[in-house]
């Protein structure tokens, strides 16, 4: 989903205070009468905006009946409502909170402070603010959340404390350049990601959590949910999914082809032969292929505008293209096919009978390795400028 800006509204608003709602009628009252009441007690010029997916319990009419109003949003999602509601929004500021009576709509002066200070983004965070008894479950608290966003933390260097705050403020105009897409509950992850990966000024400010006053079980779903988050993440920063791990597998199959390629090696009481070094040849294949991996999505995440561009590999792909990429794979495609002759030559030294020994295994080892890493890296150049070729295109 590609959003665009809506157009300016004929009396501008400062903050436009957005709750996602999908039949949340026992609650939606008593948050849509807190956030009038604070607009009405601080003095803000705004409105009250109900991003509603499709409810059938009356929400809509509850919201109407109280002075907010309601835009329909047939696309499903948490992320999906949220998306539609903030380019529909006529306040140059945006709160976002769930519709459960979970947050506290009457005590937003500290977002809208750090917002007039020139913040694009500020998260609430609950773990400074306060969590209440039964307000989150355990999971939640002492696993999900502090995983994720430890993992946000590690992979981005976002500054957010509480990667999955309901409740957070922005500026409009900021967020919607950042074009988020997500339409589930991971659309939370996504902007603390984009937003930190386009260099927006973000803070956060303590926040409470209370239990929300829903009789019904909530939308969000633990494991799949969570699931989602961590899934986003890793596909958002390649260099954890694909670099890192390929990088430890590609170099330490090197080392370890490197020690047993002339011979057994001793490790303590163990001796690492012939099997070992087939399985660093595999470690050897796996990681270049892990790499190249990690090439295509930051290529392909760069020219989509979902990250910034790697300055590193985009040099490196300036110097070393198409040719140089298909020269270097026949290299080692040809250095492979001499060293499976040499063992061919060695078997015909015996008349193609039973070999004594592992040196001929070693030998079509490397010669199969050499082999593997030329395919490899011919067809990832050619993939490689196939990108270039959808980017000229366009």
């Amino acid at each position: 989903m590609t959003i665009t800006p809506a157009a300016v509204p004929e009396t501008p608003l400062e903050l436009t205070i957005l709750m996602p709602c999908l039949n949340e009628a026992e609650t939606l009252a008593t948050c849509i009468r807190k956030a009038m009441g604070y607009l009405e007690r601080s003095g803000v010029q705004g409105e009250v905006l109900i991003a509603d997916n499709g409810s059938t319990d009356g929400s809509q009419e509850i919201a109407t009946s109280l002075g907010a109003r309601v835009l329909p949003v047939p696309e499903r999602g948490y992320g999906a409502a949220l998306i539609a509601g903030i380019k529909g929004a006529r306040g140059r500021y945006v709160i976002m909170g769930d519709s459960d009576d979970s947050y506290d709509f009457e005590n937003l002066d500290p977002f809208v402070a750090k917002l007039r200070e020139g913040h694009d983004l500020v998260m609430g965070n609950r773990f400074k603010g306060g969590i209440k008894p039964g307000a989150m479950p355990p999971l939640h608290r002492y696993l999900g959340n502090p995983v994720l966003t430890t993992i946000g933390r590690v992979f981005f260097g976002s500054p957010s404390g509480d990667f999955h705050c309901g409740l957070r403020g922005f500026n409009r105009d900021a967020i919607l350049g950042l074009d988020l897409r997500a339409p589930g509950m991971e659309f939370a992850s996504e902007m603390v990601v984009k937003a930190t990966l386009q260099k927006l000024r973000i803070t956060e400010v303590p926040t409470t959590l209370s239990p929300d006053g829903r009789s019904r079980p909530p939308h969000l779903r633990s494991w799949r949910d969570g699931w989602r988050h961590l899934r986003f993440l890793l596909v958002f920063c390649p260099r954890w999914l694909f670099l890192y791990p390929g990088l430890i597998l590609f170099l330490g199959g090197l080392f370890g082809m490197g020690a047993l390629l002339t011979g057994p090696a001793k490790l303590g009481g163990l001796t690492l032969d012939v099997h070992t070094l087939l399985y660093a040849s595999a470690a050897v294949s796996m990681g270049f292929q892990l790499i190249l991996f990690w090439a295509f999505a930051r290529i392909h995440g760069a020219r989509e505008g979902l990250v910034p561009e790697q300055p590193m590999l985009t040099r490196f792909l300036a110097r070393f293209g198409l040719e140089p990429a298909l020269l270097t794979a026949l290299g080692l495609f040809v250095l492979g096919l001499l060293l499976g002759l040499a063992a061919v030559a060695i078997w015909g030294a015996v008349s193609f009978g039973e070999i004594g020994g592992h040196g001929t295994m070693r030998l079509a080892i490397a010669s199969m390795t050499c082999m593997l890493l030329g395919l490899q890296l011919a067809m990832g150049a050619f993939f490689i400028a196939v990108l270039d070729m959808v980017r000229a295109r366009r």
